[in-house]
């Protein structure tokens, strides 16, 4: 089985669960499709054998995390930072199984008031941060480009060489799809967020137990 694995905090667990069932014999046939470099040297510490979509152009199993999850099943990925590497993998994809817990459902995306990652390329990113809010200025939007963090003013560097700006929505996006089309016409945007009709299922976790979402 090709099988697609995710990146995040969600994601990690499940690629360890995956080495430790290949260690025992449980699981075997798997090669799997890192979705960053952070989870290329966590599946490589575990002996989980690796290839890529070059090699492997068609994936049976994709299993990742989301940041949002609305009724339909349409997501927001990608505060992790690796949301290009993510869609180019599960979008090929034939099944893509999120895991999340409750938290993560929201009844519009953008809803959670948190961040919504746009990756963009260095070159006059100030430029495209204020086209970016421009698009969603009706929805009260908020563009900032995020920092690696800890007190530093360092702009945060994708795996791809790409800076992000995170669009913090106060009221949810209406069109999702819209949306999507409207920020992939920018010139210099590499890859959004929105990951719409991407997911087959999604598998809930909260204090009553264990939900299965699906289409």
């Amino acid at each position: 089985m090709i099988l697609g694995l995710g990146t995040g905090s969600t994601a990690a667990f499940v690629v360890d669960k995956i080495g430790q069932l290949l260690s025992t014999g449980q699981l075997s046939n798997i090669v799997g499709i890192p979705t960053s470099k952070r989870t290329q040297e966590q599946a490589a510490s575990l002996n989980i054998p690796l290839s890529t979509l070059d090699l492997h152009p068609r994936i049976d199993l994709a299993i990742d995390g989301a940041d949002e999850v609305d009724p339909n099943l349409d997501l927001v990925k990608g505060r992790g930072g690796a949301l290009l590497r993510e869609k180019m993998v599960e979008a090929a994809s034939s099944s893509f199984i999120v895991v999340a817990d409750d938290s993560k459902l929201v009844s519009g995306l953008g809803g959670s008031g948190l961040a919504m990652p746009v990756e963009v390329v260095q070159f006059c990113w100030k430029y495209n941060l204020v086209r970016l809010q421009g698009l969603f200025k009706e929805l009260d939007c908020e563009a900032k480009l995020r920092l690696v963090g800890d007190g530093s003013e360092k702009p945060y560097v994708t795996d791809n060489g790409n800076y992000i700006v995170d669009l913090y929505f106060k009221n949810p996006i209406k069109d999702g799809f819209g949306a999507g089309k409207e920020i992939s016409a920018l010139e210099g945007v590499v890859e959004h967020g929105l990951f719409l009709g991407m997911a087959t299922s999604v598998i809930i976790a909260g204090k009553t137990g264990i939900e299965v979402m699906t289409k």
